[in-house]
């Protein structure tokens, strides 16, 4: 079988290619100077999001949308990098499904940071030692991940972008199952595999560990442990795989959020969110039909409430926050609107971003 026509037409479309890139990085360079000329932001989430709306829609395939915007990402990414290397801090250490879903969102030509807990991610930020943090917010299994969200309360920056990745899980260790005395990792990686574990290690101890990959770096080191962590930290840290996809449910997805210290512009046309932090007045249990009022400014405005969650406030005892995420973006009218009005039954209503769907 001679490939030879073929592989030479590949070539010349390869050529083809490699010019048409470098062409848009040139221009990207240009816009680049423009921006940073009036102190424009070099990531834009509501730009990014618009071109892989285009892309997606100018393929007739056979690539599939996710591998062209992964193509895309990178292309984005060495653009960004001739711009400014943009810096981004995630849950370390490397390999953490954090540090994963950073480079799905931001490519590999930007410089990433490991933090130990998501309140040094949030001080980097704010202290602009980074440019942007990546979060993981919520997880289809086990819901929110409810320290990331606390951050909020105390913080200005803004959601400006998010991501969903989904995540898979291996048992990862030296040992031979019937050796396993701990196993350790981040504990709503442990939550979403609990009924694997309880399954195969009825009786082994559940350690919590501050990241995934910290769970991956105990077990190298210490006899009689294990980690449930993603096969990148198996390989990065050499802790061979015992099981792979113990994972209780398919199709776990985490949901990630990119902070920042500038709001994103509206995408519009219904492709915006908008999350709040509302904080009811210390009375509010006393009467009935005070979360109604609180949620009703939206409703008749036809903004769609999509997720509301209760947190301690930490002020006192049964003091709650309500996180909320709704549709559209703050600065469309109707949104802006329901705010005003919020803010008349509501000791306080703390706008965290609108970003793109």
């Amino acid at each position: 079988m001679d490939l030879t026509p073929f592989r030479e037409k590949i070539d010349v479309i390869d050529r083809q290619l490699v010019e048409l890139i470098n062409e848009r990085l040139a221009l990207a360079a240009e816009i680049g100077k423009a921006k940073r000329s009036v102190g424009g932001k070099i990531y834009v989430a509501e730009r990014e999001a618009e071109v892989l709306r285009k892309v997606t829609s100018l393929s007739k395939g056979p690539i599939k949308n996710d591998a062209l915007k992964a193509i895309y990402c990178e292309i984005m990414s060495a653009a960004i990098a001739l711009e400014k290397p943009l810096q981004i801090a995630y849950l370390g250490p490397e390999s953490t499904n954090s540090h994963q879903a950073a480079i799905k969102k931001f490519g590999s030509s930007v410089d990433y940071h490991a933090m130990t807990s998501f309140a040094d991610i949030f001080t980097a930020v704010e202290k602009k030692e980074v440019d942007y943090g990546i979060i993981p917010i919520e997880n289809s299994t086990d819901g929110s991940v409810r320290d990331a969200i606390d951050q909020f309360v105390s913080s200005e920056l803004k959601i400006v972008a998010q991501l969903y990745m989904e995540i898979s899980y291996c048992l990862i260790t030296n040992e031979p199952l019937d050796q396993i005395k701990k196993v350790y990792s981040k504990d709503q990686a442990l939550a979403q595999c609990r009924l694997w574990l309880q399954r195969h290690l009825p009786n082994v101890e559940l350690c919590d560990a501050s990241s995934t990959a910290r769970a991956v770096q105990i077990a190298s080191e210490q006899p009689g442990a294990a980690a449930v962590a993603n096969e990148l930290a198996s390989v990065r840290y050499g802790v061979p795989i015992l099981a792979r996809n113990i994972e209780d449910k398919a199709n776990n997805m985490t949901r990630f959020f990119v902070i920042g210290r500038e709001p994103s512009g509206a995408v519009g046309g219904g492709r915006d969110m908008t999350s709040l932090l509302v904080l009811l007045d210390e009375n509010a249990a006393l009467h009935s039909g005070t979360l109604l009022k609180m949620v009703e400014p939206l409703s008749k405005r036809g903004i769609n409430l999509s997720k509301i969650e209760s947190r301690p406030s930490r002020r006192k005892a049964w003091d709650y926050y309500f996180y909320i995420d709704t549709g559209g973006h703050i600065d469309d009218p109707e949104m802006r609107e329901a705010i005003a009005e919020m803010r008349q039954y509501c000791t306080m209503v703390k706008w965290l971003g609108s970003y793109p769907r």
